[in-house]
């Protein structure tokens, strides 16, 4: 087994020489924030990087370090950085006013937008996070059900909510979760996707099933891949038992096409979670569905039907600056082909680096769905062909593996020093302005540091 301690490792020296002013940073951040953080993703070892500025695809940190940034706002940025279209518009709304505490015209538009391009919108309630959008869709559909249980899948993330903070891949344990009441924990089923007969007779077995939730291209927007069979057979299923079916499309919204996975797919849930580019990388989130579930938020609906609406408060629900965004973002979407550009990107990253990995006689391989992408790095010596990789071939231990590979976290430090900034899964979110130079680039810089990791005997 290769040495994976932090010490004795040209990489992690190097990379400590490079980043010293992040080091600094980060230390002073020890006494700040638990853990020196405000986001556990952000973990790395010996410590992050500190970001100074970004541009189209590219960021620097502050020491001056140049990288192609795949990391993309954790898949907010479809058009990448600081885009003219979405400076411009935050710039002209953020002189007019950033909270007026009431209703506004741009409210209205970035709703539009939303019904134009999510078919199943038929009702529009935005809020600041997908956490919160998540959290909301699992209370409307309770409510609407009169039924208390929640189906989930492992590993499947739907935010740090209570319902949803546990049996993932962060939060495995179901039994004794810190912070969460019991009784939540006992109305929340973590079912396992990948056995799709006994999800089926679940199912079809129980009067007591409120809403299912699914990231419908599998956990992690993906990384443990699941395909369109699965996500059709719990919609039909869902459908013919009154389950509200409950699409987290907080990723893959306006990503994996414009009207995201459900309108590539054509399969279509009652109520969706989005965020993300939803408001062009501000913050933002929204819960969009069918009009007789999302009218319990209605008072007028309520009083009329005598029935006690579902509160629903939030200071930043719509907030203008993120309103002027994400309606830039959206129109961009809607008129030109920006998701299909970041698809395209895409797919060439990931042609490009199973070509390194054929080329390097390195056991891995990158896959994903339109313009995201991830790295299976095999730690089980599994017999594959990195230009012949089907994704839906392997079971989904396979996937979940990459998480103990011994040369994980040492990976995305040696594509940091050569110029390249992924994320820590690891995975590459493309953007629309990332460039055939780019993934050329990228290549090269996966080919120098998987060479680093040989020479250091990581792999």
């Amino acid at each position: 087994m290769p040495d994976t301690h932090l010490s004795n490792s040209p990489i992690i020296a190097a990379y400590t020489e490079r980043t010293r002013k992040s080091a600094s940073l980060f230390r002073d951040a020890q006494d700040k924030f638990p853990g020196g953080l405000v986001h556990d993703s952000r973990r790395m070892k010996p410590h992050p990087i500190y970001v100074d500025r970004a541009e189209g695809a590219r960021k620097w940190d502050v020491d001056g370090n140049e990288y192609i940034d795949y990391y993309g706002g954790h898949g907010a940025l479809l058009m990448g950085h600081t885009h003219p279209t979405l400076v411009a518009a935050v710039n002209k709304q953020i002189a007019r006013g950033t909270h007026p505490a009431a209703c506004h015209e741009l409210e209205l538009d970035w709703a539009q937008l939303v019904q134009l391009l999510i078919h199943s919108a038929e009702r529009v309630r935005f809020t600041s996070s997908g956490t919160e959008a998540n959290l909301l869709a699992i209370r409307l559909a309770r409510a609407f059900t009169g039924k208390t249980k929640l189906v989930r899948f492992e590993n499947h993330f739907h935010g740090w909510q209570d319902h949803v903070a546990f049996g993932s891949k962060y939060t495995p344990d179901a039994e004794d979760v810190p912070g969460v009441l019991k009784g939540i924990v006992e109305n929340v089923i973590v079912a396992d996707p990948h056995d799709a007969d006994a999800v089926k007779e679940m199912l079809e077995s129980r009067d007591d099933i409120a809403a299912v939730i699914m990231e419908p291209t599998g956990a992690s927007s993906g990384q443990v891949p699941l395909g369109r069979d699965f996500a059709k057979m719990v919609r039909q299923v869902t459908q013919d038992r009154g389950i509200v079916l409950i699409f987290d499309e907080v990723v893959t919204g306006f990503r994996m096409s414009p009207g995201g996975l459900q309108a590539a797919w054509g399969i279509f849930p009652d109520i969706t979670g989005l965020a993300k580019i939803l408001a062009g990388g501000l913050p933002g989130g929204a819960v969009v569905g069918r009009r007789d579930i999302m009218e319990l938020l209605d008072y007028d609906v309520a009083e009329a039907r005598g029935f006690q609406k579902i509160s629903h408060h939030g200071t930043y629900n719509a907030n203008p600056l993120a309103a002027a965004a994400g309606k830039a973002m959206l129109t961009a979407i809607a008129e030109e082909d920006v998701t299909e550009r970041a698809a395209e990107m895409g797919a060439k990253l990931r042609d490009a680096w199973n070509a390194v990995f054929a080329a390097e006689d390195m056991p891995w391989a990158a896959y994903g769905l339109t313009s995201t992408t991830y790295i299976f790095m095999n730690p089980d010596g599994i017999n594959i062909d990195p230009q012949a990789f089907d994704q839906f071939a392997h079971p989904a231990d396979a996937f979940l593996a990459t998480d103990r590979h011994p040369a994980r976290a040492k990976l995305r430090l040696a594509l940091m020093l050569n110029g390249v900034d992924v994320s820590s899964k690891p995975g590459a979110i493309m953007s629309s302005v990332h460039t055939d130079d780019d993934v050329a680039e990228t290549a090269e810089a996966m080919r120098r540091s998987v060479r680093m990791l040989k020479e250091e005997g990581a792999v």
